[in-house]
C-alpha cells in the first residue's frame, strides 16, 4: 500500500526546521493510513491491536509540540524542532510503542543538539551523517528504555538496519540525504520481512512486527517529504502456520497496560522503579525525557494485573502525574482507553487567515482548504483526529462536498471517535452554530442545538460578475455586483456595496436581530463598507446589530448571515 496525503518534493531537499516539521506532518497522515494494517500486525508483546493508534497518538503530540514551537520562535533551528518533536512525543507517549517512538526522537534531537553546540547553537538543517547517527542513538535509547534487554525481531531490528543504511550511504555515497533515505527505506523493508525468522511469535502468526511495519512508514513519510514520493509497500497480513505441538502453557497476558509521567526521580530511584515494576508485570519502559538523566523526568510503561501497586511503585520514586491505566483487551481493534486528550471538540473548515483567527479565537480547531484543491475524506478525517477529542463536532462551512464529509466522517466513527456533522453551508451560518456550542451537554444535545441554530441563520453572498450573463434578477455585466442566495442570482446592482444593500433588504424582510457581514479578500474596504451599511441598517432596519469581519476568504466579496 503506497502512502497517501503525501506531496512530491524536490531531489534533496534540505533537512531543516521547516522540512522536519513537514515529515511530522506526513507521517501522522500516513500512520492514519496505515493504522488498521498495523494494528492487525500487533501479536507482541501483547495481541492487544493498539500500536498503530499508538504511534498515531504519539506522533500528532509530538508534531503538536513542534508547531507550537514553531510560532513561538519562528522555528529556524533543526535542533530545536528536533527537541520539540522529542519532548511532545514523550509527554503524548501511547503504550509500548509511543514510549520507543519517543526514544527515536530523542535519539534524532540528541545528537542534533550536540550538532548545534558545535556550531555555536545554531544548527540549520541535519545532513545524512547526522540523521543516521541520530538513528543510532535511537537504538541506544530504545534498548536503555526497555532495560537493556534487546528482543531481536522488533522495531530495534528494523531501527538498526536504517541505521546502518543511512551512515553506509553517508560514508559512501556523494547523492545526499535523498539517497540516504532512500537507503534506509529499503533496508528497512529487508528488517521487517526478517522479523518472523527473528520471533516465534511472529513466525505463528505470521506477522512482521507491527512496530517495525510502523517505523517503516514514519522513514517511508521521510522519503517522500525529501525525495519525491515513496514507493508502494506489502499490505503485510497475518498468515498464522500450520499448528505445532502445544507447548506448555504461559500464564495468562496481565489486564491492565498503565503509563504515567514521573518528575523528581534520581536514576537510583529509576532502576529500583524497574526492578519493582519487572516484579509486578512485563514490557516495562522507563524513558527518561532529556540527554540528563539527571533531570529526573521519565516517562513509564507496564502492562501488569496489579495497576494500583504499579502506580504506588511510582509515588515511591517521585511524583507521578498524566496517569492512564488501560484495559488490555487482546485482538480487540480500535483505540486505546484514554487514548483522548479531551472530550469535545469543534471542527470548523475555513478560509482566510481571518477567518482561521475568528474561528480559533471563538475555541475550534481550523482546517483550511488547499489554494487549488478541495478538501478530500482523508484530510477530514486526519483534521478529525488531531482534535485529540472523543467526540467532534464538524463545521463544514461550505468547504466539503457532502460525499467527501460522509466518507471523513464515517471513516473517523468507525475507529472510535463520536462525529457530529453540523450542515453549515457557509462561515456564517459556522459562526451562529459555534455561538452556541456548549461542550458540558450530550453530544446529541449539542449538534441539535448547533444545527437548529445554523438552520436558523438565512445567508447569502455578492460576487462580482466576470462575464455578460442573463440571470434571475437580469442581465449582468462584468465587473457588476452578484447578490447570491439559494444559489441564485438575486440582485444585480453596479458593484458589491449594491448588492449587498439589495440583498440584506431581502434577507431582512422577515426580521433579524443580528447581521453578520464577512469581507473577502480584494473585497471594498472595510472602512468605507461598513460605513455606508450602517447608515443603511440605521435608515430602513433600526434595531439590527451589525457585526463586520475580514476574513480574507477567495471568492465571494461578501458572504452575509441573518440571525
Amino acid at each position: 500500500m503506497g502512502t497517501l496525503g503525501t506531496s512530491e518534493a524536490p531531489a534533496d531537499r534540505l533537512l531543516d526546521a521547516v522540512t522536519l516539521r513537514d515529515w511530522a506532518h506526513t507521517a501522522v497522515s500516513d500512520l492514519i493510513t496505515h493504522i488498521d494494517e498495523i494494528n492487525r500486525l500487533n501479536v507482541f508483546p501483547v495481541a492487544d491491536s493498539d500500536t498503530g493508534a499508538n504511534m498515531l497518538f504519539t506522533m500528532r503530540s509530538a508534531l503538536a509540540e513542534a508547531n507550537a514551537g514553531a510560532n513561538a520562535d519562528g522555528g529556524g533551528c533543526v535542533a530545536k524542532t528536533a527537541a520539540a518533536l522529542s519532548t511532545g512525543a514523550l509527554n503524548g507517549a501511547r503504550g509500548n510503542s509511543g514510549v520507543i517512538l519517543s526514544q527515536i526522537l530523542r535519539g534524532i534531537a540528541d545528537v542534533t543538539a550536540t550538532a548545534a553546540a558545535a556550531r555555536g547553537g545554531e544548527l540549520q538543517h541535519m545532513d545524512a551523517a547526522t540523521l543516521g547517527a541520530g538513528l543510532r542513538r535511537g537504538v541506544e535509547l530504545v534498548i536503555s528504555s526497555m532495560g537493556g534487554q534487546e528482543v531481536p525481531g522488533t522495531i530495534v531490528s528494523v531501527l538498526r538496519a536504517a541505521a546502518d543504511a543511512i551512515e553506509s550511504t553517508a560514508e559512501c555515497s556523494d547523492e545526499g540525504l535523498a539517497a540516504a533515505v532512500t537507503a534506509a527505506g529499503d533496508a528497512a523493508v529487508i528488517a521487517l520481512e526478517k522479523t518472523p525468522e527473528q520471533l516465534d511469535v511472529l513466525a505463528d502468526a505470521g506477522a512482521v512486527d507491527a512496530g517495525g511495519r510502523g517505523l517503516l512508514v514514519l522513514l517511508d513519510a521521510l522519503r517522500s517529504t525529501v525525495a519525491g514520493p515513496a514507493p508502494a509497500r506489502t499490505v503485510y497480513q497475518l498468515s498464522p502456520r500450520v499448528p505445532q505441538p502445544q507447548a506448555p502453557a504461559a500464564r495468562p497476558a496481565p489486564q491492565f497496560e498503565v503509563m504515567y509521567r514521573l518528575d523528581g526521580c534520581d536514576p537510583a530511584a529509576a532502576d529500583a522503579l524497574r526492578d519493582r515494576l519487572g516484579e509486578l508485570g512485563d514490557s516495562v519502559a522507563i524513558a527518561a525525557a532529556a540527554a540528563s538523566p539527571t533531570d529526573g523526568t521519565y516517562s513509564v510503561h507496564v502492562h501488569t494485573d496489579d495497576a494500583g501497586a504499579a502506580v504506588e511503585a511510582g509515588l515511591a520514586a517521585g511524583r507521578t502525574s498524566r496517569i492512564v491505566i488501560s484495559v488490555l483487551d487482546s485482538g480487540i481493534a480500535g483505540m486505546p482507553a484514554g487514548g483522548w486528550t479531551r472530550e469535545r471538540a469543534v471542527l470548523a473548515v475555513v478560509d482566510g487567515d481571518g477567518a482561521a483567527e475568528l474561528f480559533a479565537g471563538e475555541g475550534a480547531n481550523v482546517l483550511r482548504p488547499d489554494p487549488d484543491t478541495d478538501i478530500s475524506a482523508h484530510q477530514l478525517m486526519r483534521a478529525v483526529v488531531d482534535t485529540g477529542a472523543a467526540q467532534v463536532m464538524v463545521l463544514p462551512n461550505g468547504y466539503v462536498a457532502a460525499e467527501e464529509l460522509v466518507a471523513g466522517c464515517t471513516a473517523a466513527i468507525g475507529w472510535g471517535i463520536d462525529v457530529v456533522p453540523i450542515p453549515t453551508g457557509s462561515m456564517v451560518q459556522g459562526l451562529a452554530a459555534l455561538a452556541v456550542h456548549e461542550r458540558g451537554r450530550p453530544a446529541v444535545d449539542d449538534g441539535y442545538t448547533m444545527a437548529r441554530a445554523a438552520g436558523a441563520a438565512r445567508h447569502g453572498s455578492v460576487r462580482i460578475a466576470t462575464e455578460s450573463a442573463l440571470t434571475w434578477a437580469g442581465r449582468c455585466q462584468p465587473g457588476d455586483g452578484l447578490g447570491i442566495a439559494g444559489d441564485e442570482v438575486l440582485i444585480v446592482a453596479r458593484d458589491a456595496v449594491g448588492a449587498a444593500i439589495g440583498l440584506l433588504d431581502l434577507l431582512l424582510a422577515s426580521g433579524g436581530d443580528l447581521v453578520t457581514v464577512l469581507v473577502g479578500a480584494g473585497s471594498v474596504g472595510e472602512d468605507a463598507l461598513n460605513g455606508i451599511l450602517e447608515r443603511h441598517m440605521h435608515d430602513h432596519h433600526p434595531g439590527t446589530e451589525l457585526v463586520t469581519y475580514r476574513t480574507g476568504h477567495r471568492g465571494d466579496a461578501l458572504l452575509i448571515g441573518v440571525e
